[in-house]
C-alpha cells in the first residue's frame, strides 16, 4: 500500500480527552493507530502507569512508528511519593524532547490531567508544553479532572461520561479489555 503524501497538512492541534468515563486512553491510542496506518510516527508518555497493559505489547509490534514510555510505578498512586514526582518530571522532559525533536507527528501525554490533580506536575509546566510545541505536532492530553486552563487551550475537548461501569458490580479489569 502506498501512503499518500498529502492530507496531513502539517497543522497540529491540541486534543483533550477527559471525564470520569472509560475510553480516554483508548481514544488516544486509536488516533496513533490511525496515524501509523499512514506512516506517521507517534510518541506516548504514560504518566502514573507502570503496570503491564495490553497496549504495551501492541505498540511494540508497531515500532518504530509508535513509541510508548511509562512514567509511573506498578502501584496505584493515592498519596504521591518523591519517586512518583521524579517519574512524572522525567515524563515531562521526555515529552518535551518528543515534541521538539522533529521525529513525531503526534505526542500523547496519557493521564497528564491525573498527574496534575495529584500535584505530580505543575500546570505551568504543561501549559508551557502546549505553548512551545511546534505548529506541525498534534498534542493529545488525557485524564480525569482536566483543569479549566487546559480545556480553554485545547482545540478539541471530549468528555467521557460514565453511565454504567462493570467495576460498580465488582467486575475488575480484564486482560485484553481494560488492561
Amino acid at each position: 500500500m502506498e501512503i499518500p503524501q498529502t492530507g496531513w497538512g502539517g497543522r497540529g492541534l491540541v486534543q483533550l480527552y477527559t471525564g470520569n468515563g472509560k475510553g480516554k486512553t483508548t481514544a488516544a491510542l486509536g488516533l496513533v493507530l490511525r496515524a501509523a496506518g499512514w506512516g506517521l510516527r507517534s510518541y506516548i508518555a504514560q504518566f502514573l502507569k507502570g503496570q503491564d497493559y495490553g497496549e504495551l505489547h501492541s505498540v511494540a509490534r508497531l515500532a518504530p512508528l509508535i513509541v510508548l514510555e511509562q512514567f509511573g510505578t506498578p502501584n496505584c498512586v493515592r498519596t504521591p511519593s518523591a519517586q512518583d514526582r521524579a517519574l512524572a518530571h522525567s515524563g515531562l522532559v521526555r515529552a518535551q524532547q518528543a515534541l521538539t525533536g522533529g521525529k513525531f507527528t503526534i505526542v500523547i501525554l496519557d493521564e497528564i490531567c491525573a498527574a496534575l490533580s495529584l500535584g505530580l506536575v505543575a500546570l505551568d509546566e504543561v501549559t508551557a508544553l502546549i505553548d512551545n510545541r511546534p505548529p506541525d505536532v498534534e498534542l493529545v492530553l488525557t485524564g480525569r479532572n482536566a483543569p479549566p486552563e487546559l480545556v480553554e487551550r485545547a482545540d478539541l475537548v471530549t468528555e467521557m461520561t460514565e453511565i454504567r461501569h462493570p467495576y460498580s458490580r465488582g467486575i475488575g479489569a480484564r486482560v485484553g479489555i481494560e488492561r
